[in-house]
């Protein structure tokens, strides 16, 4: 399923090199890499030494985060994995939430930002998914930026995505500015309360949908706190958890483990 873009992106790489000499790493080598690193959450210095070398893998990471390759192999991904769901591969409505995490140490101060209402200091996802959690658009801002405004930025790449989006359901973080944004690109935007007749901890309609996805990206070691310099490779990282979680959803595939074998 991900071979085919990742040919075609080296074939076109190569067409566009005066020597033409084909590269000599394989490139199923070099994705399993960068699964690696996302999912243990080690430095790309730290990959053990029958991947590919760190130089090596980071520059295809790079390159592909910046020319958009792990975001079309999740738009690809996305719409399989919907098709096996029984549903249409273009979805109608969607769910939008973000997560305030703290970054490290190296990442750059001009980036981040202080979330006042979590009292975090670092950077903010805004994540939007399809009614069974996948992944379909996301952001990375400063923790300071609003949810109004990150609302925004989701909504609108959602429908140049996914024009067939119609519907979405946020929580009360997000106001009139972006249910008003939403209904003039014809997005009909719903805010779902919590039950104030419950205390603590209970499941909110539609909106499990999305905090399960944030879940299921927190599993990858990578993204349990931003490591990254570049916003952008926050985003590219986010994208290759879901690349990992749609490739395993579709295939029936699990990660091999010695449990339960002796």
């Amino acid at each position: 399923m991900i071979e085919p873009t990742l040919t075609a992106w080296r074939q076109a790489r190569l067409d566009r090199r005066p020597t033409g000499a084909p590269a000599k790493v394989e490139l199923r080598d070099v994705f399993n890499a960068i699964l690696y690193v996302n999912r243990t959450g080690i430095p790309w210095k730290y990959l053990p030494h029958d991947f590919p070398s760190h130089g090596t893998a980071y520059f295809y990471y790079a390159a592909w985060r910046d020319e958009g390759i792990f975001e079309q192999l999740n738009y690809d991904l996305v719409g399989l994995a919907r098709v096996k769901d029984g549903r249409k591969p273009e979805p109608t409505a969607s769910v939008i939430d973000t997560q305030s995490v703290k970054t490290s140490s190296n990442v750059p101060v001009t980036s981040q930002g202080t979330d006042a209402a979590k009292k975090i200091v670092g950077r903010k996802r805004g994540i939007l998914t399809d009614t069974i959690g996948l992944l379909l658009a996301v952001t990375v801002t400063a923790a300071s930026l609003s949810e109004n405004a990150v609302g925004i930025r989701l909504l609108d790449r959602a429908k140049e995505a996914y024009p067939t989006i119609s519907k979405s359901w946020v929580d009360t973080g997000f106001k009139n500015a972006v249910i008003e944004h939403g209904a003039s690109l014809g997005i009909d935007v719903e805010v779902v309360n919590r039950n104030p007749g419950v205390r603590g901890f209970h499941v909110v309609k539609r909106r499990w949908v999305v905090e399960r996805s944030i879940g299921w990206i927190m599993m990858h070691r990578r993204l349990a706190r931003d490591y990254e310099t570049l916003p952008s490779s926050s985003k590219a990282m986010i994208h290759i958890a879901s690349i990992d979680n749609l490739a395993k959803r579709i295939t029936g595939e699990v990660t091999p483990t010695w449990r339960g074998t002796y």
